[in-house]
């Protein structure tokens, strides 16, 4: 690299321009020499095409992947990266020590942690196995002696934003799945629905905002508020720290009841899509994370501002074809 690295790469940013406008926001804020810039696979990335800088890359699991963003981060002086979708996480896990060797920081978790994350099966191992609360769970095919509570939520074992997940009212519609593709049963569970936002560097959280989630559309918030609720952060918090090489965003899925239970039912090593409600309640974690990577003075704290409500809707990006990115 020419230099200090001084550069973010958002990468895989899809559709998430809140996410890069925070990143943009809080990099102007730091230091007028940092650029955020995207990957995507696709030109027909709204945030691709909202960037100053942008390129279209291989697929995160083509071989080409990491070279290209390495060619990338060298060209660009780019020393942030950040991962944001399921796919790419275990790929720059693999990779985050080729790219600390070439200067640049990876905001990934280590590869046993993004796979305890990935899995549904593992994520319930190891909640179970270090005593942290969570919902029964069940295999598919169902062991004929196991007692399941009915009705449960099947769930693909690596999915994500919600899809494939079905409603099981009794063991009849368990015949209806394919068992070449592995799925999970799981307790439904009850009460208010949160998702909390942790940040961690030196195995250490240095925040958690716990957001109640009041609308849902395709698996991520689109109505919901900050909450303070000491149960729910401490318990994040125990749950990040004790991951092994937990680095950066965590997003950890959890429901409570009023005076009651806490099940934690998922737990995502990455930005969660809602991430921009804890951004504006004050979690400046774009900002930390780029004090934490080039240098500067920590400013972290766990100061947000409190029933912070946010109403999603929708934007667009144009642009003429001509001039797309590809």
């Amino acid at each position: 690299m020419s230099g200090a690295p001084a550069n973010v790469l958002i990468s895989s940013a899809g559709r998430r321009v809140a996410l890069l406008e925070a990143f943009q926001r809080s990099a102007a804020a730091l230091s007028s020499d940092i650029r955020v810039l995207v990957c995507d696979a696709s030109p027909l990335s709204a945030a691709l095409q909202r960037a100053e800088r942008g390129v279209v890359v291989p697929r995160c699991a083509d071989v080409s992947f990491v070279p290209a963003i390495l060619e990338f981060c060298e060209r660009e002086d780019i020393g942030l990266i950040i991962p944001t979708i399921d796919t790419e996480l275990p790929v720059y896990a693999a990779a985050a020590a080729e790219f600390a060797a070439a200067g640049v920081t990876v905001a990934v978790s280590s590869p046993e942690t993004v796979a305890i994350g990935g899995d549904k099966g593992r994520t319930h191992e190891w909640l179970t196995s270090h005593a942290f609360p969570t919902v029964k769970q069940w295999s598919l095919p169902v062991a004929s002696d196991q007692a399941i509570v009915y009705p449960a939520l099947a769930k693909p074992i690596f999915g994500s934003a919600s899809i494939g997940i079905r409603r099981i009212a009794g063991p009849r519609e368990l015949a209806e799945f394919d068992p070449a593709v592995p799925y999970i049963l799981q307790q439904i569970a009850t009460g208010i629905e949160y998702t909390v936002d942790v940040l961690v560097a030196n195995g250490k959280a240095l925040a958690a905002v716990p957001r109640e989630r009041f609308e849902v559309r395709a698996g991520e918030i689109s109505k919901g508020a900050t909450r303070r609720h000491a149960g729910v952060e401490q318990l994040a918090v125990r749950i990040s720290e004790a991951l092994p090489g937990a680095f950066g965003v965590l997003n950890i899925q959890m429901f409570v009841e009023p005076d009651g239970p806490m099940n934690v039912i998922e737990i995502n090593p990455r930005f969660g899509g809602g991430f921009p409600l804890s951004y504006q309640a004050g979690a400046d974690y774009p900002r930390w994370l780029m004090e934490h990577a080039f240098g500067y003075p920590s400013t972290a704290r766990n100061d947000w501002t409190n029933d912070l409500v946010m109403l999603r809707f929708d934007e667009a990006v144009f642009v003429s074809e001509s001039a797309l990115r590809r």
